[in-house]
């Protein structure tokens, strides 16, 4: 296969190894690859067009390929790309499901392509998630017999699964299955929780394109973007071919490739500990991570490893740049990472600048905390904002979503009790709120599993939330005038699925900049949340500041990226570590605590059962506990920040 595109120029070009059985393509963002793939397919709908042939394309849905079809609409529509000549299969459906609920891939095929470009309604094939039980198999064998008359499907287009699921292949999937109903895997229910607003939404079947029938294809492409596929990524390209990940299977296709993000190829081989494998030209940033990673695999401190040590761990070359070998390169090391221990988050008065991640002056800084949701701000830094506040500096929230959808409907509903009990012990209120919260039960008594809320519904959770923010703010002590609710248009769509990014929301998230002028930002940098708010919600914050770049005061502002609530900076990434005390760790919890409508059982809790404030515990105390292990003081925890250059 020849590679994608020769337009996009950020393809990383790292050289392949023997542990790869299957070609692939790293670009340094989805973006970037999105657009290598849907140039690729363009290119095939032309060429195909030209000979006369009609294009069979085999399609997926997810967030995977939303970016690549969002595409492909841009090109039929600005540069005449016509899909008159097309024809198109899915690989799966939810069953059973109706064709009109948000949830269906009939809908999400029609929202995001088909209903946008010229393809004939009866050129496209999606399961049909409606069909009766005892008419399922011989449906499954028509699909298959309909893929043959149109001639076998020339591109097929795949993402993968947490289970190395490719379509709904779950674990178990042989070789040579063929389109059936199967059984959906307790992983892949859960993953699917916040689609259906609560696991118990999910349907635990589907309709699904088999293993031989995906084979079948003259052309494979399978997708993965996300630090949260990197490891079954590298399952599928370098482990052997098994059922109990259905994708590796794809190794034996004469025609296939993987095309992946940055973020999403971090555990491959040839990317995570490429020294182990070849020789690499030893940057700084490579030999942090290489000396840590070293560290963990022979189980010593920094200022124990030796040349052998190196020696016997691909790292032998590295020796030789350094005259003092181990020694001078471990001392080194050593003292770069002691300089990024601080308890001065807002910088040391006073201090040497060198011997500390943050400058000493202002003494007394301006701060903005962005929070994607109403409690990530505590969760994922919780005790460096209190100790930020304990320290004097001027601390501003920006909450930039109501995080309306993650409320169960019995909160609503104690709410509206609460509110009408409130009103009429009182004597406060007219009909007019008696009718209003009346409704309100009403739409939820009879609002069907995965429905959009009413917008009055809406608007009670984005309330409850931000009542247990503002708890939280005062509980750490910032003043109500300091908390920022800024309510991004993106997120307020009440489904999971979001409106893209626009200049609506980056003007808010701009608007608020020039009014604090901050020396400090904070933003969560953690983009494996479930439903990808974190992810734009970051990308707000870049623009922001991209187009602040000509005020005064952006000069002496500098931008921490922290994560936490689904995973934490390795050791190599982090700028700035900040050790949480034991009380201060307890202040935490209570501060996460606030916020009730996420205590006990989180509406959407992701792949992870326990409760975001065990997360964060957890995830902090094992951070200290990484910095012991490498010879560094010992913490009760620490929480990681990285510096991002703008």
């Amino acid at each position: 296969m020849k590679s994608l595109s020769k337009k996009v120029k950020s393809l990383i070009q790292i050289e392949r190894n023997d542990l790869e059985h299957i070609n692939l393509e790293i670009y340094d963002s989805s973006i970037d690859a999105s657009l290598a793939v849907a140039q690729h397919i363009a290119d095939l709908i032309r060429q195909k067009a030209e000979a006369g042939e009609t294009c069979v394309l085999g399609l997926a849905t997810g967030s995977t390929p939303v970016s690549i079809y969002e595409h492909l609409v841009r090109m039929h529509q600005e540069e005449g790309l016509s899909f008159k000549n097309v024809v198109t299969f899915n690989l799966d459906e939810y069953y059973p499901v109706d064709p009109r609920e948000l949830q269906s891939y009939v809908r999400f095929m029609k929202e995001h392509l088909f209903d946008r470009i010229d393809i004939p309604e009866g050129q496209w094939n999606v399961p049909d998630g409606t069909i009766a039980r005892e008419e399922v198999d011989a449906y499954c064998k028509a699909y298959e017999q309909r893929i043959v008359d149109a001639g076998g499907i020339d591109l097929q287009l795949l993402g993968i699964g947490r289970t190395g699921h490719i379509g709904f292949n779950e674990p178990g999937s042989g070789r040579n299955s063929r389109t059936r109903l199967i059984s959906l895997d307790h992983i892949t229910i859960t993953d699917a929780a916040s689609d259906f607003f609560g696991e118990e939404n999910v349907p635990r079947k589907a309709i699904t394109m088999g293993v031989g029938s995906i084979l079948d294809a003259r052309e494979l492409i399978l997708m993965a973007w996300g630090e949260g596929k990197a490891p079954i990524v590298k399952e599928a390209v370098e482990g052997p071919q098994t059922d109990s990940i259905p994708a590796t299977y794809l190794q034996e296709h004469e025609n296939v490739k993987v095309i992946l993000d940055d973020a999403s190829s971090a555990k491959l081989t040839r990317v995570d500990i490429p020294w182990t494998i070849q020789s690499v030209k030893w940057t700084e940033e490579l030999t942090h991570k290489a000396v840590l990673w070293l560290s963990r695999t022979v189980d010593l401190p920094l200022l124990k490893l030796t040349n052998r040590h190196y020696a016997e761990h691909g790292m032998g070359d590295l020796l030789a740049l350094e005259e003092g070998g181990a020694y001078d390169i471990n001392l080194r090391i050593f003292s770069d990472i002691q300089k990024s221990i601080t308890g001065w988050p807002g910088g040391k008065p006073h201090s040497n600048p060198a011997r500390f991640p943050e400058r000493p002056t202002p003494e007394k800084k301006r701060v903005i905390i962005f929070s994607p949701h109403p409690d990530d701000d505590v969760i994922s830094m919780g005790g460096t904002f209190i100790r930020l506040v304990d320290q004097g500096h001027e601390v501003h929230v920006g909450y930039q979503t109501s995080g309306n959808i993650a409320v169960f409907d019995e909160d609503v509903v104690r709410f509206a009790d609460f509110a009408a009990d409130y009103t009429e012990a009182f004597d406060l209120a007219g009909a007019k709120t008696a009718d209003l919260l009346a409704g309100v039960r009403e739409s939820i008594a009879n609002k069907i599993p995965g429905e959009v809320d009413s917008p009055d519904v809406q608007a009670i959770k984005g309330l409850i939330r931000r009542g247990e923010a503002k708890a939280a703010c005062r509980y750490v002590g910032i003043p109500d005038e300091r908390m920022h609710f800024l309510d991004l248009p993106f997120y307020e769509t009440g489904k999971v699925r979001k409106s893209p990014l626009g200049q609506a929301d980056i003007d808010i998230v701009k608007n608020l900049l020039n009014e604090v002028k901050p020396h400090q930002v904070f933003a969560a940098g953690d983009l494996s949340d479930p439903h990808g708010t974190h992810r734009t919600c970051l990308n707000a914050v870049f623009q922001a500041l991209e187009e602040c770049k000509s005020e005064a005061w952006i000069d002496d502002c500098w931008l921490w990226l922290y994560r936490g609530a689904w995973q934490e900076w390795a050791l190599h990434e982090t700028d700035m570590a900040v050790p949480i005390s034991p009380d201060e760790l307890l202040r935490k919890r209570r501060a996460i605590f606030k916020h009730q409508s996420q205590k006990d059982r989180p509406l959407f809790p992701g792949h992870d059962a326990r409760e975001f404030w065990q997360r964060a515990e957890q995830r902090n105390r094992a951070t200290a506990k990484a910095y012991d292990d490498l010879g560094m003081a010992e913490y009760e925890a620490i929480e990681a920040f990285r510096r991002w250059h703008f």
